[in-house]
């Protein structure tokens, strides 16, 4: 069975996640906790968070073992993009987007 767990509008960039996220992908849950626990970046710590709440929400939910399952997918889309202005020189302005991103974990017991 397969469950899943989003965290929507992490401030985090989509290309970024999308790094740590590809280390994780087909993994068990123990290992891939193992590995994004130790990346340094904040995209991994975020993504840390999203497998363990899909990890409790198979245990909970769905009484699933949490020995068996492994994370079959898990992916970065681009959220809401927060358009700020920097002052340049000869009174113009140049664009800043602070980019914002949804993370999307499935696990399942079934390999």
């Amino acid at each position: 069975m397969d469950v899943k767990a989003t965290a929507k509008t992490v401030r985090v960039t989509p290309r970024k996640a999308r790094l740590a996220l590809d280390l994780v992908r087909g993994k068990s849950v123990e290992e891939a906790l193992a590995i994004l626990k130790f990346l340094p970046n904040k995209a991994a710590a975020e993504a840390y968070k999203v497998v363990k709440s899909a990890a409790a929400n198979a245990t909970n939910n769905h009484q699933l073992n949490a020995e068996n399952l492994y994370i079959k997918e898990c992916y970065a889309n681009e959220g809401v993009v927060l358009k700020r202005f920097m002052p340049r020189a000869k009174g113009s302005a140049s664009s800043i987007f602070k980019r914002t991103s949804h993370i999307t974990v499935v696990v399942s017991d079934e390999r």
